[in-house]
């Protein structure tokens, strides 16, 4: 028994059929991996400006100087943009002199709206790590039916059947479901991974949106460039 079972030659001598499955796991497998290292390097861009414009946040400067860089700044985080867009409400009530409650409300109702783009934004591809996990067995699993079936018609013609003459045919056809798992778990993995990950940046921006709104309410009645910070 000297055939070529290394997984090239599987794929080479598969059915048609099984290699478009491996091809089309292996297209899959690289979109989800293309996805993943975006993601990991936007999830840690965007930890990095949370975390500096919350130490700007709380550093001691007023209101009104963090919304003019706010405003200014073009690649600014979704913590700051959050705060932007409650800011920006919250002066164009006041200069409407609506009631501190109106305000207040308004800014809030800008700042969930700007939460939900943001979280929007950040959970951009990720249901197609989670397609690419739940699909991608069940595409490997078709493809290894399909090629044992191709197998055994093929071993119906000959006279003696061995394990010699029945390996090649079964292996070739496993190498789908194993293409299919080595796409499905890193996709899983990382989806996993990556709603936690999202998960928790929620909970800080809605901290502190609970924060903003609460030096909003204490400030409401006072100039904004001079309202205090705590």
């Amino acid at each position: 028994m000297n055939q070529d079972l290394s997984i090239v030659s599987l794929v080479m001598q598969a059915s048609w059929v099984v290699q478009l499955v491996i091809a089309g796991l292996l297209l899959m497998s690289l979109a989800s991996w293309a996805v993943i290292f975006g993601k990991l390097i936007g999830i840690s861009r965007i930890r990095g400006q949370n975390e500096s414009f919350e130490q700007e946040f709380w550093s001691g400067k007023n209101l009104a100087d963090l919304y003019k860089t706010a405003s200014n700044k073009v690649d600014s985080a979704p913590m700051e943009r959050l705060f932007a867009s409650g800011m920006r409400e919250f002066l164009k009530l006041r200069d409407r002199q609506l009631d501190a409650g109106s305000q207040l409300d308004g800014a809030r109702r800008a700042m969930r709206a700007s939460l939900q783009r943001e979280l929007d934004t950040m959970e951009g591809n990720i249901g197609f790590l989670a397609s690419v996990g739940s699909v991608s067995p069940y595409v490997g699993l078709f493809g290894t039916v399909w090629g044992i079936m191709h197998a055994f018609v093929g071993l119906s013609n000959l006279q003696q059947v061995t394990l010699a003459t029945v390996a090649p045919g079964i292996a070739e056809a496993l190498v789908a479901t194993a293409i299919g798992l080595f796409a499905a778990i890193p996709a899983v993995v990382a989806y996993n991974r990556f709603s936690r990950d999202i998960d928790r940046i929620a909970i800080q921006l809605e901290s502190f949106m609970d924060e903003f709104s609460n030096i909003l309410q204490r400030n409401v009645g006072n100039a904004v460039g001079t309202a205090p910070m705590r």
